[in-house]
């Protein structure tokens, strides 16, 4: 027998087998193999090694963010500052008709109790996203431009700045044209060189909901631009995270033909030219049957956040019911929840 490489996998089995982590388990050993002189006994060893792999994958598993936000109907939305010690999330009402964003901060003890964000008023506030050193904070809301406005207008893309983390956030600052229009414009996500990536609601689009960008010249945005058909489809994309250079992105696709169900993560990488490459599905590690969305990954970390509605609930028998308040105010109830997972991204 020449020299050569079999080998049997799992990826027909599951789609997409996590597939950032399929290469940090795989590919070393792919490599290790590839060039020694294979016998059968050789063959067999590494086809055994092989099936067991997935299990060294599967161990690193989602957990929830903070059991302490169990107490809240809808949490969703996240970021983390680059030292780890403030997070901000969005916290919804059942029907997701009210919704605020508040802060965490790290203390001894954990995580301390949500701070309602001082510019949070009657109107919508959502999506948080840090960015330049954390000085930056960019949201989702449908306050009016004036302030002396009480009427509500369509989601607009914010931000507001501050000198550093001791000081207090400025008033909301609206992004204007031509990044927001009078359609709706969500999930804001920039690169290190200030490109802004979001979801647009266009009927110029592939489908409902979009992913565009819009380019920063240096003084100011340019046209948002349609991301390729690997990216968008007839379909649903929405809530794309970027990387800081821009190499790959993180975001939802709604009720895909290679998908578990409802809304899971996809990743796409862009190619030697700079184009996006075909996004693959993230797997049922991190996928389920229920809605995965509001992808943030924490670099510095290696940290993988996002939203789920998973639920593990099952019939059972309580003996009071505080027991069974207990059990249904859990973690994987099929409320929105924050989790994480630790997961590298080449």
């Amino acid at each position: 027998m020449g020299n050569g490489l079999a080998y049997d996998s799992y990826r027909k089995q599951v789609p997409g087998l996590f597939a950032p982590a399929w290469r940090d388990c795989y590919y070393p050993y792919c490599e290790a193999f590839m060039y020694i002189n294979t016998d059968l006994n050789m063959i067999k060893y590494f086809c055994n090694f092989i099936l067991l792999l997935p299990l060294f994958c599967n161990a690193q598993q989602v957990q929830l963010f903070s059991e302490s936000l169990n107490q809240y109907q809808n949490v969703r939305d996240f970021c983390i500052t680059q030292s780890g010690d403030e997070a901000y999330f969005t916290v919804q009402s059942a029907n997701q008709d009210l919704s605020q964003i508040v802060c965490v901060k790290k203390n001894d003890k954990g995580w301390g109790e949500p701070i309602l964000l001082p510019f949070c008023n009657q109107f919508i506030y959502m999506e948080p996203f840090l960015f330049n050193n954390d000085k930056e904070l960019y949201f989702v809301s449908d306050r009016p431009v004036a302030d002396t406005s009480k009427t509500k207008k369509d989601f607009d893309i914010w931000y507001v700045s501050r000198k550093d983390k001791q000081s207090a956030w400025s008033k909301p600052i609206n992004l204007g044209a031509p990044v927001n229009t009078q359609l709706d414009e969500f999930y804001p996500s920039l690169s290190q060189n200030k490109n802004l990536y979001f979801t647009l609601d266009a009927p110029n689009g592939a489908g409902k909901d979009d992913i565009y960008f819009c380019k920063w010249n240096g003084s100011g945005y340019e046209k948002p631009v349609f991301l390729n058909q690997n990216i968008n489809s007839e379909g649903h994309e929405f809530n794309a995270y970027v990387a800081i250079d821009e190499s790959y992105l993180i975001y939802t696709k709604y009720n895909a033909k290679d998908g578990f169900g409802s809304g899971d993560l996809y990743i796409s990488k862009k190619d030697i030219q700079g184009n996006w490459l075909t996004a693959t599905n993230m797997g049922n590690i991190i996928n389920t049957k229920y809605m995965e969305y509001c992808p943030y990954y924490d670099m510095h970390n290696e940290m993988l956040y996002f939203t789920s509605k998973r639920n593990e609930l099952k019939p059972t028998k309580f003996d009071d019911f505080e027991s069974y308040q207990k059990y249904i105010d859990g973690g994987m109830n099929g409320m929105s929840r924050i989790y994480y997972l630790k997961l590298k991204i080449d």
